[in-house]
């Protein structure tokens, strides 16, 4: 799709692929580029789940701190705005979005993950938010994506500390969601995309607009819920999956 973004595809899944050897940097192009792919993939009808991948060696290791070195904050505040973006947009995906994660995903790079609904590391793969040791702080969406996973006390430990978090601990707390060999990360999140891509998909975007209230107001998100909830009753998805229920057989779900 662009120069550093690839949209690769297989049937109803969608691997968006960085690729800006050699650690997928996260400059405001592969922001800009990144943003571009999840609205093309949140656009299209006939994509049902969403991989992120960053390749074999490595998810996405952060900014672009040689770019950035010099920068003050007029200068940095249309690089982190593009990535902040990229993550909403990422987010805001209809579909389930599955980050794929070999070797390092840090800074930018564990934003983008944590902006995906779950995530697939790799046995080796390192995990974390460093910014501080910079001196600076997460700047596109950590410091409030991260307490919603995994609890605000640990999160506060994981950004003032910096420090990088080993792929078992991740699962242990929450950051990630199944750890595999390396070898395997890519292929079976594209395992778990597809038996995604055979469900309910507008059920799956209902769902993701009401979990995303969760982190707000009880109420409000009572709101939500219930106001996704009715509409899926006029879909064929539900009619198919309640019939199939009462005839005791595997739902075929058509996305509609």
């Amino acid at each position: 799709m662009g120069e550093f973004v690839t949209i690769e595809r297989d049937d109803g899944v969608v691997t968006i692929r960085l690729d800006r050897p050699p650690a997928n940097a996260l400059a405001r192009p592969v922001s800009l580029e990144l943003s571009e792919a999840a609205k093309t993939v949140a656009a299209d009808r006939g994509i049902r789940t969403v991989v992120v991948w960053g390749g074999e060696r490595i998810f996405a290791a952060g900014a672009d701190i040689r770019a950035m070195v010099g920068f003050g904050p007029e200068e940095i505040a249309p690089d982190v705005s593009a990535l902040e973006q990229a993550c909403r947009d990422l987010e805001a995906i209809p579909k389930p979005v599955i980050a794929a994660i070999n070797g390092f995903a840090l800074g930018g790079g564990c934003e983008v993950a944590l902006a995906c609904d779950l995530r697939v590391a790799a046995e080796d793969a390192k995990l974390g938010l460093p910014e501080i040791l910079l001196g600076i702080m997460p700047g596109a969406g950590g410091t409030q994506r991260l307490p919603r996973l995994i609890g605000l006390s640990r999160a506060r430990e994981l950004v003032f500390t910096g420090r990088h978090v080993g792929a078992e601990e991740a699962l242990a707390i929450g950051l990630v969601d199944r750890v595999v060999p390396a070898a395997d990360v890519h292929p079976s999140a594209l395992e778990e995309a597809r038996r995604f891509a055979a469900g309910p998909t507008l059920a799956y975007a209902a769902a993701k607009r009401a979990l995303a209230a969760a982190g707000g107001d009880l109420a409000r998100g009572l709101e939500v819920e219930r106001e996704a909830f009715a509409p899926l009753f006029s879909t064929a998805d539900q009619e198919e999956g309640m019939r199939a229920f009462l005839e005791k057989r595997e739902p075929r779900f058509e996305g509609r």
